[in-house]
């Protein structure tokens, strides 16, 4: 039995990894070796997703086919449409989590855990879960989904499918950053836990199923979400410093969107929702929003001593908020652009894989008499 306790598995290195390196005390975040920085500015998800799941950066051809194969997978099979109609008045985070659970029916590779076959099915998923999230959106609204259009890109597609508009180009720009930003994090909790299940040698959809039931968790997906309703709450931005000032002295009230459990300098990620969070709110008439968060960080700043700074959700509620989107939309945005990571993780859990298994210490009585259930 080990004798130094890890609360959190905290500072724990669980296996090595290819896909992301963070260093938290620089600020500094790469996906396969490329900094967020020029990903963000020069790259598309679609080109994240190939980096990601094939291990390098494209070239043009094998990004074209790349890209056509996620348009030719977007379609839900029916009976997933029905099952989302089904289940249709529960949370968007239940319902992506039962769907794609669904999925995993009608995919030809389900029981296949190749190299090959875990690639194709991390595709279609990568296609395939922006239509649950729009789909459900509109089956709960009382409309018909919308179907997919070949001739968008996935950002472009996902806007189209969840108005049934086709999205201006800022909009499109908006998402696919967000997606981007969100792709690959290391060992976050639902990256961990989706190596969990694999590491059992369970399924890639019963993997990614858990990593959703994780990231549904306000502690990990949930700060975008709590910001805006926080930003909606203060109202106006003269109004942010008193409402810092009062959370802080309430000591059980925390403000969202501060700290991370990895950095301990800025989020690399946060620069990027920052700039667009200002550039849509002053374009669409609607600065006030940015300037709340403005204001609220201002206030936040005196904490950066200890550490705390805003991470990459503090700006992204307010993106999500004036693109429309509803609130509890936004955890399941956040679930699109980590699909690519998740599928990652599993697949690296494979390569070497050893159950995980950690152990826990036990604290409580030892050797207690049993008394018979009549004399007790």
């Amino acid at each position: 039995m080990p004798e130094a306790l890890n609360k959190g598995l905290r500072n724990v290195v669980l296996d090595t990894t290819e896909s992301s390196f963070i260093d938290g005390e620089l600020g500094i975040l790469l996906y396969r070796g490329y900094n967020i920085h020029d990903l963000a500015a020069n790259s598309t998800f679609e080109e994240v997703s190939y980096l990601l799941l094939h291990g390098s950066l494209p070239t043009q051809e094998e990004l074209g086919a790349f890209d056509k194969r996620l348009r030719g997978q977007r379609a839900l099979p029916s009976e997933v449409l029905r099952t989302i109609g089904l289940v249709a008045k529960s949370h968007p985070m239940d319902v992506l989590r039962t769907a794609v659970s669904a999925l995993s029916a009608f995919d030809p590779d389900t029981e296949d855990e190749s190299t090959e076959a875990l690639l194709r099915k991390s595709e279609r998923l990568t296609a395939s879960v922006p239509t649950i999230v729009a789909a459900h959106e509109r089956i709960r609204k009382g409309l018909d989904p919308v179907d997919a259009r070949a001739d968008l890109g996935l950002a472009a597609n996902f806007l189209y499918m969840l108005t049934g508009k086709e999205p201006g180009d800022e909009a499109v720009k908006a998402i696919d950053l967000d997606f981007i930003l969100h792709a690959e994090h290391g060992a976050n909790a639902s990256a961990f836990c989706a190596r969990v299940t694999a590491s059992t040698l369970s399924d890639l959809h019963s993997a990614v199923v858990s990593a959703i039931g994780t990231l549904k968790g306000p502690l990990h997906g949930g700060a975008a979400e709590a910001v805006m309703t926080m930003a909606l709450e203060i109202g106006e931005p003269e109004r942010a410093s008193e409402y810092v000032k009062a959370r802080q002295r309430n000591r059980e009230s925390r403000i969202m969107g501060f700290g991370h459990r990895v950095y301990r300098v800025e989020d690399p990620r946060a620069r990027h929702m920052r700039e667009k969070s200002r550039a849509l709110s002053e374009s669409m008439g609607q600065a006030k929003w940015y300037q709340i968060l403005e204001a609220v960080e201002k206030e936040m700043s005196r904490y950066q001593r200890h550490g705390i700074y805003v991470n990459v959700d503090f700006f992204a509620g307010s993106v999500y908020y004036l693109l429309g989107i509803p609130e509890d939309l936004f955890v399941p945005i956040f679930a699109i652009g980590r699909v690519p990571g998740w599928c990652v993780a599993v697949m690296e859990q494979l390569q070497n894989n050893l159950l995980i298994r950690p152990l826990l210490r036990y604290e409580g009585p030892m050797d207690l008499k049993y008394v018979p259930i009549d004399e007790r």
